[in-house]
């Protein structure tokens, strides 16, 4: 079983959910990006999602794409990002690490070259914006075959078709995009998330995260009532980007404590 399956097997137990935080690599300083993520992991963040900086994120909001900007102004790249993550499993095992990023900068490193070096640097899933389940069993099955987790987006446009397709070879988690729109974006509809979540469990035999406009403790618990996982990005790397090299991890654990408690109320 997976790190991931494991620790949403644990949280159903507990009649909990789960708390999936999203930082981009690199950002806002080079080096401190394992230091939010056990920060993050010690306030209670349940599985955490690393942003691999690209020039062209289709799916990111202005602030997303400004940290990965700042990233990629530093050199953070693939093996960068690989490396924070080892680092950050010389001191947790156990919090589960989800990639997630774009096609381009995965092609450039080399398929097989980064499902390996994936797996051993401690990921758990990937999660490619722009490869759609259609176009990518392959990888899929090469992840799973690696004891990796594909996670794939769906959103209120995807058809039972989709659905259906990303049951089919999806593991992990699948990611629900609440909004027509990109990161960041406010007008979260609750009332709308609660009718599509039952839909895409007819078809997805997975937790289903959503995320998309939750920026605080009000909407993230508004969410968890009718999901199994927030997720929260944009509000966090927002936050981030305002504080000092010293105070930036403590200022990560702070806002997830705060998240965590709401859900766990």
């Amino acid at each position: 079983m997976s790190r991931i399956a494991a620790t949403f097997d644990a949280l159903q137990a507990q009649g909990r959910k789960a708390l999936i935080p999203y930082i981009t690599t690199g950002d806002p300083y080079a080096d401190a990006t394992p230091e939010i993520m056990l920060a993050m992991a010690e306030a209670g963040a349940d599985v955490i999602e690393l942003g691999v900086p690209f020039s062209d994120p289709m799916a990111d909001g202005p602030v997303i794409q400004k940290a990965g900007e700042r990233a990629l102004a530093r050199g953070i790249g693939m093996p960068q990002v690989l490396a924070q993550v080892r680092q950050f499993r010389t001191r947790n095992q156990a919090t589960p690490v989800v990639l997630m990023g774009y096609a381009n900068p995965i092609e450039r490193y080399g398929i097989e070259r980064f499902v390996a070096d994936a797996r051993n640097a401690g990921v758990d899933g990937v999660l490619v914006v722009d490869y759609p389940p259609e176009e990518c069993e392959g990888f899929a099955a090469t992840l799973r075959a690696n004891d990796l987790d594909p996670i794939f987006l769906l959103a209120p446009t995807s058809t039972e078709a989709r659905m259906a397709h990303v049951g089919r070879i999806a593991s992990g988690y699948v990611y629900y995009v609440s909004l027509k729109g990109v990161t960041g974006a406010g007008h979260l509809d609750t009332a709308a998330v609660a009718q599509m979540v039952p839909r895409i469990k007819q078809f997805v035999k997975l937790p289903v995260g959503v995320g998309f406009g939750i920026r605080d403790s009000k909407s993230a618990q508004a969410v968890a009532a009718v999901s199994d996982a927030v997720v929260i990005g944009t509000a966090l790397v927002q936050l981030l980007e305002t504080q000092t090299r010293d105070n930036v991890a403590s200022a990560a654990g702070a806002f997830i404590r705060e998240i965590r408690t709401a859900l766990d109320t």
